[in-house]
C-alpha cells in the first residue's frame, strides 16, 4: 500500500504538494461580517494568517478600531468599517470599501446575528421575526448577491454562512433565532448549484455551544453549562479559535471540491445523523 501511494505521488506530484501543503490564502481579500470579536474576530485572525486580506466590520466603529489595531499587531493586513448588513447603505459602503482598498473580492464570511427576544416561540412578535431574518439571513443572502459579480471578474470565490447547532436542534427560549438558522442551512443547498458555474463555492458552518459574548446566556450559568455537558464528546465548551480554523479551511483550496456543506463544529454533541 504505501509503496503504490509512494508511486503516485511521484507520477502526480502536484497531488503530494496538496496533500503536505498548508492552506494558502494570500491574495485573496475576505469579507468578514460581525468580526470584531467572538467568531468573527478568530475567522478574520485565521484567514489573516494564511496570508488574507481581510476586512472586518461591526455596527460601532470604536469595536472596528480596536480589532484592526490587534489584528494588525498579529502582521495580519486588515482594514475595517463599520457596518449593520441589515442597512442596505451600510453594505453597499462595505462593498465599496473592499474594492476601493483592496480591488476585489474573494470571499465572504457572513456572520452577523442578533436576537432580541427569549422565550416562548409563541410570544414572539412580528417585529422580532422581521429583525432576526432581515439581519440572520436575508442580510447574509444579500451580500452573496452583492459579492457574486466581483467574485465571478476574480474567477470565483468562496462564501461561507455562520449558522449553529440550533439549526439542526432548536433550543428552549430560542424559537425564532433558531429557525433563522435553519433557514441558512437551506441557503446554503440552494445557492452552492446555482454558483457553481461561477467557481463559487457556498458552505456553511454550524458551531455548536462556544464562549463568546453573544452566548454568554448559554455558559455563565454552571447549571445550564452543566446540562451541555451532558451531550458532548469532548467535555468542553467550544472556543471561538474552534470555529476560525474551520472557516478558514472551507474557504481554502484545500476545500476546492466542497459546496453546499454544512459542517457542524460541536465537541460531538448529537445534532444530525
Amino acid at each position: 500500500m504505501l509503496r503504490a501511494v509512494t508511486k503516485c505521488l511521484y507520477i502526480n506530484p502536484v497531488a503530494g504538494r496538496r496533500m503536505m501543503s498548508h492552506s494558502s490564502l494570500a491574495g485573496k481579500v475576505a469579507i468578514v461580517t460581525a468580526s470584531t470579536d467572538g467568531i468573527g474576530l478568530a475567522a478574520a485572525q485565521a484567514l489573516g494568517k494564511r496570508g488574507a486580506h481581510v476586512v472586518v466590520s461591526s455596527r460601532k466603529q470604536a469595536n472596528v478600531d480596536k480589532a484592526v489595531s490587534q489584528l494588525r499587531s498579529e502582521n495580519i493586513q486588515v482594514i475595517g468599517t463599520s457596518c449593520n448588513v441589515g442597512i442596505e447603505q451600510d453594505r453597499e459602503k462595505l462593498i465599496s470599501l473592499t474594492l476601493e482598498k483592496c480591488g476585489g473580492i474573494d470571499i465572504l464570511v457572513s456572520n452577523a446575528a442578533v436576537n432580541p427576544f427569549f422565550g416562548n416561540i409563541l410570544d414572539s412578535t412580528d417585529e422580532v421575526w422581521t429583525k432576526i431574518f432581515d439581519v440572520n439571513v436575508k442580510a447574509s443572502f444579500l451580500l452573496t448577491k452583492q459579492v457574486v459579480p466581483h467574485m465571478e471578474k476574480r474567477g470565483g470565490g468562496s462564501v461561507l454562512f455562520v449558522s449553529s447547532v440550533a439549526g439542526y436542534q432548536p433550543m428552549p427560549g430560542l424559537g425564532p433565532y433558531s429557525v433563522s438558522k435553519t433557514a441558512l442551512l437551506g441557503l446554503t443547498r440552494a445557492l452552492a448549484p446555482e454558483l457553481a458555474h461561477s467557481n463559487i463555492r457556498v458552505n456553511c458552518v454550524a458551531p455548536g455551544i462556544i464562549k463568546t459574548r453573544f452566548s454568554s446566556a448559554l455558559w455563565q450559568s454552571e447549571d445550564v453549562t452543566n446540562e451541555f455537558m451532558k451531550q458532548l464528546c469532548i467535555k468542553r465548551l467550544g472556543v471561538p479559535e474552534d470555529i476560525g480554523g474551520v472557516v478558514a479551511f472551507l474557504c481554502s483550496d484545500d476545500a476546492a471540491y466542497i459546496t453546499g456543506e454544512t459542517i457542524t463544529v460541536t465537541g460531538g454533541m448529537n445534532c444530525r445523523l
